[in-house]
């Protein structure tokens, strides 16, 4: 790998992306905006290569698939990936992307709350209906996730679907990811347009941490690649956490900071300000 080529890379990584007119009232509208054209294949190309070959080392999941819960059977789950490797970390830290977040919610700039490869295998189940921000013991919903295919994504793969609107209305808040929030969220959210499509290779999408979300199973024959990462308003305080799994987000993401204090632990950089 040359020095110019890589030098271009990351060029592109901190180079800023015009968002188009509408699209920060579009994302608090409805929770959601997809964007074409953030991302070059060449750039795509590279990453989904280095993080490939780190998801398949660090993944713990082994189980068969007929073993695995609901959960276990919509990805394989590998979190922090970029303190594995100093080039991934040029990815997950792209000031092109923390721009677009700071944009989104409207903030002076953005902390990484922390990135996660999501690879729904080729014969991966369902995704069910859930809302991130059920996990992170944080005060504020200035959060928002970054959803990165790193190949073209058809419908047979799963792409990404949104429930426009639905981070308005406090329903379903205590669910965590599960059979049940996929039963009791497909009744509830009746009352929501639902947006679901395929994402063209560059194509990313960005959603609020309340918005409700899902995806099909993966019915190609071919691993549904992603990676995401998660942002947070630099601002942001901790709040006690309210169930089980934001103690464990709180002990693991914010290193126990104190509650009611700011979430700025050394995991948590500033990745974009003004």
């Amino acid at each position: 790998m040359t020095d110019s080529y890589t030098d271009s890379l990351q060029t592109e990584l901190a180079a800023p992306y015009s968002l188009p007119q509408g699209v920060v009232e579009h994302f608090e509208t409805y929770g959601y905006v997809k964007l074409k054209d953030v991302l070059s294949p060449q750039l795509l190309e590279h990453y989904s290569s280095l993080i490939t070959d780190l998801v398949f080392k660090l993944n713990k999941l082994t189980k068969p698939m007929e073993e695995r819960t609901t959960y276990e059977r919509a990805f394989l789950q590998v979190m922090n990936l970029w303190r594995e490797s100093d080039e991934v970390k040029d990815f997950v830290f792209s000031k092109r992307l923390a721009k677009i977040a700071t944009d989104l919610l409207q903030v002076k700039g953005v902390r990484l709350y922390h990135d996660q490869a999501l690879y729904k295998e080729s014969s991966g189940g369902i995704t069910p209906w859930h809302a991130d921000q059920f996990y992170w013991p944080l005060s504020s919903p200035k959060t928002v996730t970054v959803w990165i295919p790193l190949q073209k994504t058809e419908m047979e793969m799963g792409p990404l679907a949104f429930a426009e609107k639905s981070h308005h209305v406090e329903i379903g808040r205590d669910l965590e990811i599960s059979d049940e929030s996929e039963a009791l969220m497909t009744e509830q959210l009746k009352q929501f347009e639902v947006n679901e499509g395929p994402f063209d290779l560059g194509e990313v999408s960005y959603h609020a941490g309340w918005l409700f979300h899902r995806a099909g199973a993966n019915a190609s024959g071919q691993p549904r690649k992603v990676m995401t990462m998660i942002y947070m308003d630099q601002d942001q305080q901790i709040v006690p956490p309210r169930n089980e799994y934001q103690q464990a987000d709180w002990e693991t993401w914010l290193l126990s900071n104190p509650i009611g204090g700011p979430a700025d632990s050394a995991l948590n950089p500033v990745l974009f300000t003004y």
